[in-house]
């Protein structure tokens, strides 16, 4: 293999802008990209949206050979390859979707070395006459996308991925790098086995989504439910957007996507069940935003490469907290606020549990049941859900309060839970902790069943003590129980609830037991979280934007995210470039796309400027700017909480992270410098300029 150490390392961030479009790496790209080059085993752990690809995607232009891809899903690998195509780089495919004619143009230009990526799925490689063609090229990379699929302990395996093994026996010398969102130490372990890997890094990025904003609500009966989905998918915040709906079943997803059509969206279902062109038919719908709406199972969603999906709503219970984490990753992997939004109810276990029993192995079985319980415990938890899904991947989070998910915007306060808890105590100390929190609610509601009449327990003092409460709400009541370890669940094919040490302790003593507000009693704010805030100065010329974006992609037949991501059109909005240097400014602009699209989103911007009178700012240049002051960026962030808390807002609405940063460099303490930080236009001056230039007045004034 060339050696790609020095003056190669040194074409990098050439090939980032000009091919990428990106003036820096994302966190560990770069100590990644260079790995890679360097031959070596790579085992990559990073979330949707994190920059996977591009670790892989920047090797192969300096690699002499070609970069062997193997991705699971034809449609994800034509996204891919459009993309890397209108950014200038020769990628292409072997799939079952080409013809005889195509087949033969791309083996030709790949034995003349024409081609830096090469993506193909892993049932091919068991194919002798393809192994015996792959061997003729010069391959100098092995990419392996959604690397979990090869591991049984995974949630998604796929017996062809075992065939990779055989890229290792004909590849010797090629280095390997396998990418996942998502992979427990136990799968990753498995990982490394099955590919052989030789001392591979392991690269583990943050689990952690910040823009993404994650709710569970309590789900009620079909049409209460359905009702509420339509609520929720005419707010403003996606009128005109991409949503995502999972659902468990086939029939489920067609009766959903009806209903949603008979009330006037851009709906269509998707699953298995269809044939392969109806299938194609309909995510090529999607992806180019004719349809706005897809209802499917989760067949959907890994084979698209789709960056603007606004909301991801699960009306049904997922399997797992893997499947769950996968599923609303495909939420904002452009970086932009999104939402995620999870219809909870405890009958849909009851559904899940039925495909469980339908599994053949018995460990097969045991694993998707605890799998299950794992996601109830989740749905029915108290705490932060970002601190529960990262912690659930072994990742810490110090953070007390997230500000963007359910749990940390609702209130906090609490009420008087004594009777409740001491009468849930005293019964399941009484019925021994045999039983399930399902048994419990029913002896709280007093009901007579046959089995509780069997047992007795229709006589026990804790019998219908628990009227006051529906079934939904002495559920969370016990769910809040167990987070405060009063109470325990122990897991196995029928879990038990029973009482602790510390449950036995609270019992005897004589003090007041309160519990957090009921979810079904706190006023929900949904309208105001799950809002999406462009960071732009002019929301309209953003609108204008992605008009002109959908029609050059109807032109030439392409998803309108290949053209530009909507990260590119808000940066666009809030810098207002009027030439061709300050349109390369813009993230995801490079070369190619300067020359490809420059003109005509130059001439947008510059006759809405004219139109609306709007003043463009000369931006600083990197030489007038100040050094970071974490000190102020904490104040800054105080501010922001408190001014958030007041509208009843997620914090980033206010300001991303990101522009906190930059003020905390810049030091704004004018309109016109205020201006200059990048993701401030006119709006959020007006809005917020005041109050922040007064902080980092005082703040500059009392500094030494």
């Amino acid at each position: 293999m060339k050696d790609t150490t020095g003056t190669n390392m040194k074409l990098l961030p050439r090939l980032l802008k000009t091919h990428f479009g990106f003036d820096a790496f994302l966190p560990m790209q770069q100590e990644i990209v260079e790995h890679v080059l360097s031959g070596k085993d790579a085992l990559v752990l990073m979330p949707t949206g994190g920059g996977k690809s591009l670790c892989y995607q920047l090797p192969a232009l300096v690699f002499d050979g070609v970069t062997l891809v193997v991705s699971p899903l034809i449609a994800l690998m034509k996204d891919q390859m459009d993309g890397l195509k209108e950014n200038g780089i020769a990628a292409e495919v072997l799939n079952s979707s080409l013809t005889p004619q195509e087949e033969y143009r791309v083996k030709t230009a790949l034995r003349l070395q024409e081609i830096k990526l090469l993506y193909v799925a892993p049932e091919r490689l068991a194919r002798e006459g393809f192994r015996s063609f792959l061997k003729e090229l010069k391959v100098s990379c092995i990419a392996v996308d959604e690397a979990h699929c090869i591991s049984q302990w995974g949630h998604d395996f796929r017996p062809d991925y075992l065939n990779l093994k055989l890229l290792r026996e004909d590849f010797p010398t090629a280095g390997f790098v396998a990418l996942t969102a998502t992979a427990t130490q136990r799968v990753r372990g498995d990982i490394v086995d099955r590919l052989e890997m030789k001392t591979p890094r392991i690269f583990i990025s943050s689990f952690n989504r910040p823009n993404l904003h994650y709710e569970i609500r309590p789900k009620g009966r079909d049409l209460d439910a359905v009702n509420e989905l339509v609520g929720l998918l005419r707010l403003p915040a996606n009128k005109g957007r991409s949503v995502i709906i999972y659902c468990n079943s086939k029939d489920g997803t067609e009766e959903l996507s009806r209903k949603l059509v008979s009330n006037g969206f851009k709906a269509e279902a998707y699953h298995a069940g269809f044939e392969s062109k109806k299938r194609h038919d309909i995510q090529d719908r999607f992806i180019k935003d004719e349809t706005l709406i897809i209802v499917a199972t989760i067949a959907f969603g890994m084979g698209i490469d789709k960056s603007d999906i606004r909301l991801v709503v699960h009306f049904n219970l997922p399997g797992s907290i893997e499947n769950y984490y996968q599923e609303t990753g495909r939420a904002g992997r452009d970086g932009l606020a999104a939402n995620c939004v999870l219809f909870y109810s405890y009958a849909d276990k009851f559904r899940q549990e039925y495909f469980i029993k339908n599994k053949e192995d018995d460990g097969d079985r045991q694993r998707a049941m605890d799998n299950l319980q794992r996601m109830i415990h989740f749905c029915e938890s108290f705490i932060c859900r970002r601190k529960f899904l990262l912690e659930y991947f072994g990742e810490r989070y110090e953070k007390n309060n997230c500000d963007g998910c359910d749990t940390c915007l609702r209130p906090k306060e609490e009420f008087d839970a004594n009777d409740i808890v001491r009468a849930i105590l005293e019964c399941v100390l009484m019925i021994e902790g045999r039983f399930g929190a399902g048994y419990i609610v029913d002896i709280l509601r007093g009901s007579r069943s046959e089995r509780i009449m069997n047992y007795g327990h229709d006589n026990l003092p804790s019998h219908a003590k628990g009227r006051a409460f529906n079934e939904a709400q002495l559920r969370e009541i016990i769910s809040g129980m167990i987070e405060k370890g009063w109470l325990e669940k122990i897991l196995g094919e029928y879990p038990v609830v029973d009482v602790t040490p510390k449950g036995c302790a609270v019992l005897k003593s004589a003090q007041r037991l309160m519990l957090p507000l009921l979810r079904s009693t706190v006023p929900r704010k949904v309208e105001r979280l799950i809002e999406p805030v462009i960071d732009t100065a002019e929301s309209g010329l953003f609108e204008q934007l992605r008009r002109l974006r959908k029609s050059l992609a109807d032109e030439i037949g392409k998803p309108p995210y290949v053209i530009f991501s909507d990260v590119a059109l808000e940066e666009m909005a809030t810098l207002l470039p009027q030439d061709a240097a300050s349109f390369m400014a813009v993230k995801g602009v490079g070369a190619m796309k300067l020359q490809s699209y420059g003109g005509q989103f130059i001439e947008l911007i510059r006759g809405y400027c004219r139109e609306h009178g709007v003043v463009v700012h000369k931006a600083k240049k990197v030489s007038e700017q100040g050094t970071f002051d974490e000190e102020l960026f904490d104040h800054l962030r105080k501010l922001r909480k408190e001014l958030a808390d007041k509208q009843g807002v997620p914090a980033f609405v206010i300001f991303h992270d990101s522009t906190l940063k930059e003020m905390a460099r810049l030091k704004p303490r004018d309109n016109e410098s205020f201006l200059d930080v990048k993701g401030i236009g006119e709006v959020k001056l007006k809005s917020y300029g005041p109050r922040f230039i007064e902080k980092i007045k005082g703040y500059c004034l009392n500094s030494p």
